[in-house]
């Protein structure tokens, strides 16, 4: 099964799968880096914006905040979510808009779903072309020679008499282009359980050939993975968050 038909058919769940991230410290984080590198203007575009929860704290922010997504069903919530907000249905890789954007994110490691560095670097030109004069990008990335094969992350809820257990980590082979998102979701009640397992295809970068695909485009930042409080990357952990001004 393909990521995307994945996510189509659990669309509904997908927020039920996410429901431990803080969605609003994520983005009042950025807020405040948009405050301090931007060029203070406030139209917004979210890559990858699944169900909208992002957009949604960006326009209760002040923002006029939209979004850009591959998967229907997921933009359909989206629509639900944030009426305000204008969503296309576009792969990140190559996409358009109509007016330029002050700040463009990717949030919750979105950047790695264009597969291969090609398509990555093609994203990152789309997003140039995309933002206006002084615009920023910011994004949160994994090193791929920091990738833990043993490690996931497991987390369960509760809807209706369902009972959902969500496992998901990073996958390496230690070599090439292309790394993975490994993903397994049980869905068990009374009566039976159901079992999903995906290997999503991503793109495996370290951190100095990203700031080199970037750096044709922007003046690059880095930032610790910590969403909490602003400090540079300490050049050791493979988490981080980047914020990219518009050359």
């Amino acid at each position: 099964m393909s990521a995307n038909a994945l996510y189509t058919g659990l669309s509904g769940y997908y927020d039920l799968m996410c429901v431990d991230i803080d969605y609003r410290a994520q983005s009042n984080a950025i807020r405040r880096l948009h405050q301090m590198f931007g060029n203070g203007g406030t139209t917004h575009l979210d890559l990858a914006c699944g169900t909208g929860p992002h957009v949604r704290h960006f326009i209760d922010a002040g923002y006029q905040s939209n979004g850009l997504d591959i998967n229907q069903p997921m933009l359909d919530i989206a629509a639900a979510r944030c009426p305000e907000a204008q969503f296309t249905r576009q792969d990140m890789s190559h996409f358009e808009v109509g007016e330029p954007s002050d700040l463009i994110t990717c949030f919750l490691y979105s950047i790695h779903y264009n597969d291969g560095i090609e398509k990555l670097a093609a994203c990152i030109s789309s997003v140039h072309r995309a933002l206006a004069s002084g615009g920023i990008f910011c994004f949160n990335a994994v090193d791929k020679d920091k990738i833990n094969n043993d490690l996931f992350v497991k987390h369960t809820a509760k809807q209706a008499s369902d009972l959902f257990t969500f496992r998901s980590g990073w996958h390496y082979s230690g070599q090439g282009e292309k790394q993975s998102l490994r993903l397994s979701i049980e869905k068990a009640n009374a009566d039976a359980s159901q079992v999903w397992n995906d290997e999503h295809p991503m793109v495996a970068v370290n951190f100095a050939e990203l700031i080199a695909l970037l750096a044709p485009y922007f003046e690059v930042h880095v930032f610790e993975h910590n969403y909490e409080t602003i400090k540079p990357w300490d050049t050791t952990s493979g988490n981080a968050i980047f914020v990219c001004v518009k050359k």
